[in-house]
């Protein structure tokens, strides 16, 4: 049984009760804040205290407040950054087609992972830390690496949750908070489930091939309503993939980090 078909058979019990939302958003606020809750608690101590140490220079902000810290300071020239585009049909990532200048989530993720991992001063390495909570994040949404004809699913119309929506925002929000769950029972959730067949060290190109890989998977697109049966089908689909984002977003800051003075 693969690691989505485990995730679906261990969380459609929490399923039941479904409520009508009116909300969208980049994987919503909500799902990037479980995303960056998650990834908090399993840093390991190193990590933690210099995530910390760089938070300092913001009082009061935490992982989980700055995770959409991205979508707040989003422009023309960084909108690009949150997504990737295939061609329909061809998962395959090809970084001169699908991210031509760098200007793709695939490329910004690997700058600011640079940026972490440096001798940057700490502002510029807070920012880096900023934009990797985001990104990680983004690049799980299936969506955040569809196909370039329909603008990830932007373009795909159909009803959803009792009202005219599109494919995109369904993924961004709408099957999210139909669960009716705070942070904290989320993060609950999501540390229960596998991480199966997943590699926390994938590659940013391979994490995009994975998504898209997900867009592709028959039903993904709906006839022309969201229906009980397809949240049944892809909310598990939507649950798994924000664990594994939390879990390699965790490892990446581990295993990136600017260590020496807490390391030996």
């Amino acid at each position: 049984m693969s690691w989505i078909a485990r995730c679906r058979r261990g969380s459609w019990v929490l399923l039941a009760a479904l409520v009508v939302s009116t909300q969208a958003g980049a994987w919503g606020s909500q799902g990037h804040q479980v995303v960056a809750a998650m990834a908090w608690e399993l840093l390991q101590p190193a990590t933690r205290a210099e995530v910390n140490r760089l938070l300092a220079l913001e009082p009061g902000e935490t992982l989980e407040s700055l995770s959409t810290w991205a979508d707040e300071h989003r422009n023309p020239a960084t909108g690009p950054w949150h997504y990737v585009n295939f061609p329909r049909g061809n998962c395959q990532y090809e970084a001169q087609r699908d991210c031509p200048d760098g200007h793709c989530v695939v490329a910004a993720i690997e700058r600011e992972r640079a940026v972490w991992a440096s001798d940057a001063n700490d502002k510029a390495r807070l920012k880096a830390l900023k934009y990797l909570i985001h990104f990680v994040g983004d690049i799980h949404q299936p969506l955040h690496a569809g196909y370039r004809d329909d603008r990830g699913g932007n373009q795909f119309q159909l009803r959803a949750f009792m009202r005219g929506s599109n494919l995109h925002a369904v993924w961004d929000s709408g099957l999210l908070h139909q669960l009716d769950l705070e942070n904290q029972a989320l993060v609950a959730l999501l540390e229960k489930m596998p991480l199966g067949s997943a590699r926390l060290q994938a590659s940013m190109a391979e994490v995009a091939e994975e998504s898209c890989r997900l867009v592709a998977t028959p039903g993904f697109y709906p006839p022309d309503q969201v229906d009980d049966a397809y949240v049944k089908q892809f909310s598990p689909v939507m649950l798994a993939r924000l664990a594994v984002a939390a879990r390699r977003l965790a490892w990446m800051l581990d295993n990136t980090a600017r260590r020496p003075r807490f390391f030996w």
